[in-house]
């Protein structure tokens, strides 16, 4: 997908920037190591930026501690609830607990049990709803209109964008020469946030939204040009699965108006990203987050200068993750 048509950014870099000196106390700065195998495939350096070893395993944190810190007194007196493909989720529990606050997740029971857990160990209350984030999106407007509790969205709010885009702010200052920049793409919080940091600082890096085959439901709505419902599939990538919402505010135009091309990329892709991964840099990552190895070993991506890849999460589960570098290819029969 290529030529993606342009419309004005609705969350600025002046937000990243006070996104920024806000969660600065509350997380990690996460760094920044060169991919020698990558690099010599490629041609030019390639960076991974490692946001898997937040304190959560994911970006997620970013943004859930960002919008949990610009509520008002009395919204974080009631408590607040999210819908999550899990690793959202568990950010919005680890900074919840971290302020006092009660925190109500609602999962679909595509969710992995391991990320089930973890937000359970963080003292949320789960409420599994449903087969799709969609569903589960239904009982977070239930709690909201009954409860009185605080929706924190996932990616379709602007102060979960703009603690997204705190990790493109990092990106850009600590490669100042950067030439393109790989994203997972899924609801599009991660990729909108990164791209206005990136390009707000250096108009002309290509930021690349890369994401699964099968069930990518940002990725048709960008094909369609308007927001679309998929149906839901498991996948290697399942952080990168759930809809974007048909009444999309902010993600959906921002991703349209900010992204250079889609990458889609196979199940056995994916596989081979999250191998790689392993095993030349030890890093233990999931599917969603190989998305930008997966697409420069399948010969996906081209470019002229150093590039940076988001290794975004590294909530896997361990017996999936065993059986993918023993060879695996899909998620298997225990999807």
């Amino acid at each position: 997908m290529t030529a993606l048509p342009r419309f004005p950014a609705v969350v600025t870099l002046d937000q990243i920037r006070a996104a920024a000196a806000r969660i600065a106390p509350h997380l990690r700065r996460t760094p920044m190591e060169v991919d020698a195998h990558l690099s010599a495939l490629l041609g030019v350096p390639v960076w991974l930026k490692l946001e898997h070893l937040q304190a959560t395993g994911a970006f997620k944190l970013r943004g859930a501690t960002n919008a949990l810190l610009t509520l008002p007194p009395e919204a974080l007196a009631r408590g607040v609830v999210t819908a999550s493909t899990g690793n959202h989720g568990r950010a919005l529990a680890h900074a919840a607990r971290a302020q006092g606050v009660r925190a109500v997740v609602c999962l679909s029971r595509l969710v992995p049990a391991n990320k089930i857990a973890a937000i359970r160990d963080l003292g949320a209350e789960v409420r599994i709803v449903g087969d799709s984030q969609d569903q589960a999106m239904l009982e977070v407007a239930r709690a909201v209109a009954q409860e009185g509790l605080a929706e924190v969205p996932p990616f379709d709010d602007a102060a979960v964008i703009a603690g997204q885009g705190t990790l493109g702010l990092e990106i850009a200052r600590d490669l100042p020469d950067v030439t393109t920049v790989l994203v997972p793409l899924s609801g599009g919080g991660l990729a909108a946030g990164v791209a206005t940091a990136v390009k707000g600082l250096r108009p002309d890096v290509r930021v690349i939204g890369l994401t699964m085959d099968r069930g990518a439901a940002m990725a048709a709505s960008l094909a369609k040009g308007h927001p679309v419902e998929v149906a839901e599939e498991a996948s290697l990538a399942d952080s990168l699965g759930g809809g974007i919402g048909l009444q999309n505010r902010l993600t959906f135009g921002m991703c349209r108006a900010l992204l250079d091309d889609v990458v889609l990329l196979t199940e056995a892709e994916i596989a081979a990203g999250m191998r790689h991964a392993y095993r030349h840099t030890r890093a233990v990552i999931e599917g969603g987050a190989a998305v930008g190895i997966s697409a420069i070993l399948a010969g996906k991506i081209t470019a002229t200068g150093p590039v940076a890849v988001i290794l975004s999460g590294g909530n896997v589960d361990m017996d999936l993750h065993l059986r993918v570098m023993n060879g695996a290819d899909d998620v298997g029969p225990q999807a």
